[in-house]
């Protein structure tokens, strides 16, 4: 006889997790909608702020602090940069809150919690497919010309995706024991971003470098950004070994993220 609710054997968790996965992309599609359901544009939000952003950061990094020297089409660099992070970004807070703000659902009803991380991102991950539809004509309209290569940006995007569903797995893990989390997290993914090159070049920056430029391309969100901007960006070329590591970090952190939520199972619902 099994104790109510005993974590269950990974192998029949992730089966558990399959059976639901009818429930999860409801649940995304439901909390996509609500999300802007009160706001008076309502779903054309997911188009401005894709609009918005690089618009503010443009003013402040590219005509007051002047970091686009030294880079072609900066406009395009720093569209493509700020929304491929914005989705690894987004993607970290709404899985640091996907289990402290469904403790009801969780309380009422036996499911994988691993739903409710994996729902979060699929919900950012929807977002982002309608930034990269606002992002195409703005990468067209600054003079870059389509060609086979753009067809590099889906396995980036989707390798990005997994990164981002395991760290989401983490993080809603160490938030649900740890409140004060999500508290700590705008500080810390504020750091990320500038570490991130996403207002500047890595290239550039680490000029004669060789070995910081290696150090900083560890940075996932530097690997995911730079192989987008190499897909799209005719001027940007990047590493070989930087698709390796994008693969290296995705099934790292799927890895890792599946093993370290699943054996916290059973405290979700303490509270």
């Amino acid at each position: 006889m099994q104790r109510a609710g005993a974590r269950p054997a990974l192998g029949a968790y992730l089966t558990a997790l399959w059976d639901r996965r009818h429930f999860i992309v409801a649940y995304t599609r439901a909390n996509n909608e609500v999300m802007y359901s009160r706001s008076f544009l309502g779903q054309l939000w997911q188009v401005l702020t894709p609009l918005l952003n690089p618009g503010v950061y443009y003013l402040i990094f590219g005509l007051l602090l002047h970091t686009s020297r030294g880079i072609k089409n900066f406009i395009a660099f720093l569209v493509i940069g700020i929304f491929v992070f914005h989705f690894l970004q987004q993607t970290i807070i709404r899985g640091a809150r996907s289990i402290i703000g469904n403790q009801g659902l969780i309380r009422s009803v036996h499911f994988p919690r691993a739903s409710l991380p994996l729902s979060t991102t699929g919900q950012t991950f929807i977002q982002l497919v309608v930034s990269l539809i606002v992002m195409v004509p703005i990468v067209l309209l600054t003079g870059e010309t389509p060609d086979w290569g753009w067809f590099l940006l889906i396995p980036d995007v989707a390798l990005a995706a997994v990164f981002a569903a395991g760290t989401a797995l983490v993080i809603a893990r160490i938030s649900a024991h740890i409140p004060d989390t999500t508290a700590l997290l705008p500080f810390v993914l504020r750091t990320w971003l500038y570490f991130s090159g996403i207002f500047y070049s890595v290239e550039a920056f680490t000029k004669h470098r060789h070995w910081l430029r290696v150090v900083l391309e560890l940075n996932p969100a530097v690997t995911y950004v730079d192989l987008a901007r190499a897909a799209l960006l005719d001027e940007h070329t990047v590493p070989g070994y930087l698709w390796a590591f994008a693969v290296g970090w995705a099934v790292a952190l799927a890895i890792f993220g599946t093993l370290y939520f699943w054996a916290g199972e059973e405290t979700y619902a303490r509270g």
